[in-house]
Order: structure tokens, then sequence, then C-alpha cells
């Protein structure tokens, strides 16, 4: 079994590095710039009132959630009391990296807003952990699996969009064969399994295609099997997104329906890391997960 080809990679099937996008550089101005607010003990309402915004707009800009003007980081520096020039110019610098787009830009047309920082977070990230109870994981969806998936999502959609949404779902996946990919550890439900999306032999290649990501050293995947009852993210689908930079928190998403919340309070935030933990321990052990799939493959 092979996992699914990816086209466009290198001749030894890696693929090459694509620009990272502006996630971490808002992410990591937005930390400094917190830092240098607290160190002053101004508030965030009296910061915004300074550059003529709001404390939200404040909050926002120092959780990473959009990009910055270079004119409102001058600002804030020289409220902050920062003369240091250096400092000035490496800020700067971030600040006109902080809009620029990344490759998911192309797809602006069926990309919504919230899903635009996971994007960009989900291509910086050096570790994603996630626990998925209705479906396979994006980033470990075969083209036809995901298919049958967004068709659900949009009846009545054009062709054309469906099949736009679908690439951009595999493209999504090139990060798990770059050359330095990121550890994806998974966590997924039976319920997900047992699901015939699309029919039987759409999920016989799924699951097909989860065995042969099992391969991958830096794949990690766990079933939730119902023989474990109740467990901690019972709720719905949870992931962990942490990045490189040692210096940044790490970042909770939770897809909703039509929407997405990015919990980041540090309580909320050890809370869902402790419910992934949690999650990992009741599952059954990742070294059973391959000999289980065999299992629902003969099943079907």
């Amino acid at each position: 079994m092979r996992i699914t080809e990816i086209s466009g990679g290198l001749p030894d099937g890696r693929i090459p590095e694509r620009p990272p996008g502006p996630a971490v550089p808002r992410l990591v101005l937005g930390e400094r710039l917190r830092k240098l607010r607290e160190a002053q003990y101004i508030s965030r309402q009296e910061a915004g009132e300074a550059i003529k915004t709001s404390d939200v707009t404040i909050a926002q800009l120092e959780r990473g959630r959009c990009g910055f003007h270079e004119r409102d980081v001058t600002d804030l520096l020289t409220i902050y009391g920062i003369t240091d020039r250096t400092e000035h110019a490496t800020l700067q610098a971030l600040a006109a990296q902080t809009n620029a787009p990344g490759w998911w830009h192309a797809y602006q047309d069926i990309v919504p807003d919230w899903f635009h920082t996971f994007l960009g977070l989900e291509q910086a990230a050096g570790v994603i952990r996630t626990y998925e109870v209705q479906f396979v994981p994006g980033l470990l969806q075969t083209p036809g699996y995901a298919r049958a998936v967004i068709e659900l999502g949009h009846q009545g959609a054009p062709e054309t969009q469906i099949a736009r949404r679908v690439e951009l779902r595999m493209l999504r996946q090139r990060i798990l064969h770059s050359m330095r990919p990121p550890h994806l550890w998974a966590v997924i439900d039976e319920a997900a399994l047992r699901r015939r999306v699309g029919g039987a032999e759409t999920m016989r290649g799924q699951l097909e295609h989860l065995i042969a990501a099992c391969e991958l050293p830096h794949v990690t995947i766990h079933v939730m099997p119902f023989a474990a009852g109740g467990h901690a993210a019972a709720g719905g689908p949870v992931t962990l997104l942490r990045l490189p930079e040692r210096e940044l928190p790490d970042v909770i998403y939770l897809e909703q329906l039509i929407g997405a919340s990015y919990p980041a309070e540090a309580n909320e935030v050890d809370h869902y890391r402790h419910v992934i933990d949690r999650l990992v321990t009741d599952a059954a052990p990742a070294r059973e997960t391959r000999a289980f799939l065999l299992r629902m493959i003969d099943e079907l």
C-alpha cells in the first residue's frame, strides 16, 4: 500500500518548502508587543485609544489574528517607550511580513476569513495534535473521501467549486511530505472510521491510506474505540498547533459548523492541552492502529 501521491515533489519524493505565510510573523510580533505593553503597565484599552482603535483590536493583534499596519507598530513602540533603532527596524520588518499572502490566498473565493488563520498556523506548525469524531482529519483524507465530505457540507455547489475545495485540501497535505514536516498526532474516533462516507470502496481506499500514513515516522494515529465509553472531548473535534518558535504559546482550534474559535486564555489552552493528553491515554495504543484498520477493511 502506498500513501496517496501528491504531485510536484522532488526526485526523492519530498515536497519543496513553501513560503510560510503571515501566521508566524503575526504571532511573534503580537507576543513581543504584548510583553512590551505589559512591561509599561499599559492596558489594552489605553493602547487602543493611543492609536485610535479598540482594546478588542489590540487583543486580536497581540494574539496574531490579523495583520499590522507599520504606522501602528511605530506608534505602539513610541507609547511603550522603545527608542532602540534596531528594535524598531526588527519589528517593522515583522510588521511588513504580517500582510504577506500565503499560498492558500489563491483560493480566497472558497476560504472563509476564520479559516485563513488556521491554514497559516497549520502550514507553520512543528506539532499538530488533533481529535476528530465525525470524519478522518483533513490532512489524512484521500481525494475521493475528501470530495464526499465536501459534497456533504456544500450540497448544490457547482462542480468547479467542489473540485477547488478538494484541491485545496490535497495541497494542505503537502506539509506531511515536505523537507521539515510537522509531527501529526491524530486521535480518530471509531465512529468516523465506521461511517461509510462516499460508499464502501471510497472508505476502503481511505482506510488503506491511513495504514500507509502510519508508516510515516512523523505521523502517529490512535483510534478511540467504542469500548472506551465516554471521554474528555465527547463534545466535538479539537486541534492543538505548536509552532517551532518556543516563545510562542500553543494555539487551540475548535471548528464548528459555520465557523471556528481560538480559545486564547492560558487556562483555556491548558484545559484543551489536558483534554488531548487524556484522549491519547484513553485511545487504543498507536501500535494497534494498523491491525484495527485491517479488521475494518475486512468488514467492508
